[in-house]
């Protein structure tokens, strides 16, 4: 079968299409042909050497997908072939940069009719991660604040519809007046470019909006010198979650910004929230009823073919993307 290998960590150039035996299913584990994969900052991180659960080479990448149920293990039960499926890698699959993966049984949600395989690809990690930030870390209602960094990347779009849908106030925030402006489009009461607001005026501005108070929930998916402000933007006893560190560099943090305000720091890793017995299948098929309804929009912004992977990542990490990139991988990621 065709995927695309890491031979040795480095740019988009180390992506290589290649031929590869497909993998078999052992006990507890299905075997999925891909229809499409999602391309997250994960992969970049792990394609450089610099994510943090990487192995060594050869590996091939991939931690979401949508496709169909071809073969299943010993032991697997409520899962059978023909099933069109999304898949979350969890540490154990394969890799999804492929024609064919196996993924254990318990990373597999069948989807309704109104996903496409597309749309379903986006939800594992983007849409996963903002759901359980916002609505088991935060537990965002209605009487909220709520501050998204990043608005429209993958999760901050995610976010952005999830906090509204709660009935949540939502300043997206995002790093041009033209993403913000997109943000906006998916429920964000206010937008903010922060390339207009930099560093200390970002923070000035929320506070601002907030009358002062500063937000009830920041959603800090940048890390670094981002997540120093995110503590300055949150009001009493508010909820900072933070998911990530796209911005690749240490967090200075003051702890008087955080502690007189009574202030709660949460962390979230999805992979390690796996290991640590999560179970993601409820949440992921509540996802995929509400896009399959029309309650949520999963905006795709470009797909492109499997064997053109490198693109996809040098296209990423322009960051000028608005909404997910996704793979297709043979003739059935619209289906």
């Amino acid at each position: 079968m065709r995927a695309v290998r890491i031979d040795s960590f480095g740019g988009p150039e180390v992506l290589v299409p290649v031929d590869v035996p497909a993998p078999v299913p052992g006990p507890g584990e299905v075997l999925v042909r891909i229809g499409a994969a999602g391309v997250n900052r994960a992969d970049a991180l792990l394609r450089a050497g610099l994510y943090h659960r990487a192995g060594r080479p050869p590996l091939i990448p991939g931690a979401e997908a949508a496709g169909v149920v071809v073969e299943v293990g010993e032991g697997v039960t409520g899962v059978a072939p023909g099933q069109r499926v999304m898949a979350l890698d969890g540490g154990k699959s394969s890799g999804f940069y492929a024609e064919s993966a196996t993924v254990p049984a318990a990373n597999v949600v069948a989807l309704p009719d109104g996903v496409d395989l597309t749309q379903a690809a986006a939800l594992p990690i983007a849409w996963l991660s903002a759901w359980y930030c916002l609505r088991h870390l935060a537990s965002v209602t209605k009487d909220d604040t709520v501050v998204v960094k990043a608005a429209a990347s993958g999760v901050g779009t995610a976010a952005v519809q999830i906090a509204a849908e709660a009935g949540a106030t939502v300043i997206a925030l995002a790093g041009s007046a033209e993403k913000a402006a997109w943000a906006g489009e998916f429920g964000a009461d206010v937008t903010l470019d922060t390339s207009a607001h930099p560093d200390d005026a970002e923070v000035e501005e929320v506070l601002r909006l907030t009358g002062g108070r500063g937000a009830d929930v920041v959603l800090d998916t940048v890390g670094g010198a981002a997540f120093g402000r995110s503590l300055r933007e949150v009001g009493h006893g508010g909820r900072v979650v933070a998911l990530a560190n796209v911005a690749l560099e240490p967090s200075t943090v003051d702890t008087r910004d955080f502690y007189p305000k009574n202030a709660s720091i949460l962390g979230f890793q999805l992979t390690n929230l796996q290991i640590h017995g999560y179970d993601p299948r409820p949440d992921l098929r509540e996802l995929a009823e509400r896009v399959a309804a029309g309650v949520y929009r999963v905006p795709i912004e470009t797909v492109v073919p499997l064997e053109e992977a490198r693109a996809a990542h040098e296209r990423l990490e322009r960051r000028d993307n608005r909404g997910k990139i996704v793979l297709s991988v043979g003739s059935g990621s619209g289906t």
